[in-house]
């Protein structure tokens, strides 16, 4: 069987390659002849004969491939040469942009914080008032979370104190799309990561933080094994079927009465940490699965 792993070209740093490389023995161990290429090697040739120069340039398709990137055009583009990709596009994009992710969520009554969404501006225009700002924080009340809608790590997460830091803050992220969101005191500084396969909770970590309201690993926060609950299992299985998704890692805050709470979604979860953490090799998994769909879908 052939495969093509897809990575970014112009994020292939260590903590990236790492992953790749997992995936690319983890493929290799399953007897599975799998190429990685990256985004800018598999240019996307449309118009007339475009299909054909892009099948002459790469002489044979793969059978599958595994897409570790968020370029969900290039993922279009695969899948409408009929190539099976995993996650497929529209769930990369879905996850990509969190306004997206708590949309789609929302529609199926999934347990998430009270979120308001930013509205779109130009870049060349900007906002030319703030005053929706009041509304937001009247209704999510301080301190309250703010969110750019595409960001990874925790790192484009901010809290606002008072309705000074909110506009502060907004004008910052500028004209990039954000939402707000009510901040979830009962969870300050901790979460739980699920990592999900399939239909199956393989692995879940519990993160916690004492100097940041994120639990973040990469934020300086710490992380431990964790037995998740049915009510966490069931919770973040039901998120990766709504959004369409064959692998994911779903973080999950605590209410008040420790019911669990979606924070986000992540489609191309890393899975050192939880690896780190817990011992479960995620990339087996994936590939494992993947093959067993194939299997079953001949």
């Amino acid at each position: 069987m052939k495969a093509w792993l897809i990575a970014n070209q112009f994020l292939m740093n260590n903590k990236f390659s790492e992953l790749t490389n997992w995936l690319f023995q983890a493929a290799k161990a399953a007897n599975i002849e799998m190429e990685l290429r990256t985004n800018a090697e598999c240019l996307a040739i449309l118009g007339r004969g475009g299909v054909d120069a892009f099948k002459q340039y790469h002489e044979t398709l793969p059978e599958f491939v595994l897409f570790w990137d968020k370029d969900v055009r290039l993922a279009t583009y695969l899948e409408s040469l009929g190539i099976p990709v995993y996650n497929s596009s529209q769930s990369i994009a879905l996850c990509d942009d969190k306004s997206m992710t708590h949309l789609t969520l929302g529609q199926y009554g999934i347990p998430m914080p009270k979120t308001i969404l930013a509205p779109m501006t130009y870049e060349n225009i900007g906002y030319t008032d703030y005053d929706f700002l009041k509304g937001v924080g009247k209704e999510l009340h301080y301190p309250l979370v703010i969110k750019e809608c595409f960001g990874s790590f925790g790192a484009q997460v901010y809290l606002a104190k008072d309705e000074e830091d909110l506009l502060g803050k907004v004008k910052q992220i500028g004209t990039k799309p954000m939402l707000f969101q009510e901040f979830i005191k009962s969870s300050e500084g901790r979460d739980i990561r699920l990592q999900v396969v399939g239909d199956q909770v393989v692995a879940a970590m519990y993160r916690y933080s004492e100097v940041d309201f994120r639990a973040n690993i990469s934020n300086g926060g710490k992380m431990r094994a964790y037995q998740p609950t049915d009510r966490q299992i069931n919770l973040a299985i039901e998120c990766t079927k709504i959004l369409g998704l064959t692998f994911a890692g779903v973080d999950l805050l605590f209410g008040e009465n420790e019911e669990p709470i979606v924070c986000e979604v992540n489609s191309n979860a890393h899975f050192k940490n939880i690896f780190d953490c817990t011992g479960v090799d995620t990339a087996k998994q994936i590939i494992d699965y993947i093959l067993m769909e194939k299997g079953n879908k001949r």
